[in-house]
């Protein structure tokens, strides 16, 4: 019986043609972009969603949030396609011989730990990203922290290695992506699909990844975004994250004693729905968005969260504690501040559309404000509290 060896590998065989910094550079070029956009927009929505955001946030344009989400979700999912082919080009180098000169084999550490980390956190964030916007969670731990704090892992893990590849990298962005001559010695290239070739059809992957997806975003786009998660459709044209029932709170809110409770210090004030209905009412068309990358527009009704803090002597420049219905979870309570309470178009909408809310988008009453994410447009107000 003939004795099974096992060998590891070694770059030089892994022969394809198609394989080359050239190629690596480029769709790591593409790649790193996609990252930094992806990280800057899910750095904007991380600071949005924070109570005391340690930069003050515009109120307008209101569909700023909109647009940075939808934007986040479409670097992430262009970025799948490159990562994948960025880690086919360089998979030979994972077998590269470590140097034996001191200097040389500590820049080799550096550049394996980085790129270690660095692949592990692409891996984790693409994947972990993408079952956030399919709202599936097979995990117990918070989605919110742990991809803000593992996005500055990764990105400073980017960082570290562009730093030490940055010469080859220079070297392969100025050759021609058919140069073979720093390629490592095998057989000459056989016909069939060229380093060109590789290239094209990357970016064609990548544009139909965001272009069968990007519907949750684009309205235009939603009859070819055969993949996207949310197509417009919910109660009264505007899809739901959570519905009443899973929030808990479809008897609580359908009561007939429900009164909203305001309050600034001592002063306190209680609204039965219908007494809402009295005041003063500001129609907005606004959209609302989430962190998923779904976005929609609708035209709501209600009154003026400034209107209503004047009600019980609060002003306008503080902020206000918005309580819901809901008995837990991490938005139960939301700060909504000054700069937002001031704004004409933060209301507390009694209706979307014309008709009354739905119980699922928030009746008897939810806020709606420009420029805020949606999972900070809190449903089914039970309370707004002024700051002193």
């Amino acid at each position: 019986m003939p004795e099974l060896r096992l060998s590891v590998p070694r770059e030089e065989d892994f022969s394809s043609r198609l394989r080359g910094p050239e190629v690596a550079s480029r769709v790591g070029l593409w790649l790193g972009i996609c990252f930094a956009v992806a990280f800057l927009t899910g750095l904007y929505s991380h600071l949005a969603q924070a109570a005391y955001p340690v930069l003050p946030l515009p109120v307008r344009p209101a569909w700023l949030y909109r647009v940075t989400q939808g934007v986040h979700v479409a670097a992430g999912t262009a970025a799948v396609p490159l990562l994948l082919v960025k880690l086919w080009t360089v998979y030979p180098k994972l077998f590269v011989r470590p140097p034996r000169q001191r200097r040389a084999l500590l820049l080799h550490g550096l550049e394996r730990g980085s790129l270690g980390v660095l692949v592990a956190g692409a891996v984790f964030q693409l994947a972990t990203g993408l079952a956030n916007a399919s709202q599936w969670y097979p995990w117990t731990f918070s989605f919110r922290a742990t991809h803000y704090a593992v996005a500055w892992l990764t990105i400073g893990a980017l960082v570290v290695h562009i730093g030490v590849k940055l010469p080859a990298i220079t070297r392969g962005l100025r050759t021609d992506v058919d140069d073979i001559s720093r390629d490592v010695p095998g057989p000459a290239a056989s016909p069939g699909l060229s380093r060109r070739g590789v290239l094209r059809t990357t970016w064609v992957a990548a544009g139909l990844a965001v272009l069968t997806t990007a519907g949750s975003s684009v309205p235009l786009l939603r009859r070819v975004s055969v993949f996207g998660v949310r197509s417009g459709d919910g109660p009264m044209g505007v899809p739901v994250n959570k519905s009443a029932r899973a929030a808990g709170v479809t008897a609580s809110a359908l009561a007939v004693d429900y009164a909203l409770t305001l309050s600034t210090g001592d002063e306190v004030r209680r609204l039965s729905r219908a007494e809402l209905e009295q005041l003063p009412q500001r129609t907005a068309v606004l959209p609302i968005a989430c962190v998923e990358g779904w976005s929609a527009t609708g035209t709501w009704t209600g009154v003026r969260v400034r209107d209503l803090v004047t009600l019980v002597g609060g002003s306008p420049d503080h902020a206000v504690l918005v309580t819901s219905l809901q008995e837990s979870g991490p938005f139960r309570q939301t700060r909504l501040p000054a700069g937002f309470v001031a704004d004409e178009d933060t209301l507390l909408a009694l209706r979307l559309d014309g008709e009354p809310l739905s119980v699922d988008h928030g009746y008897p009453c939810r806020l709606i404000a420009p420029n805020r994410p949606g999972v900070m447009q809190t449903k089914w107000v039970a309370s707004l509290a002024v700051e002193t």
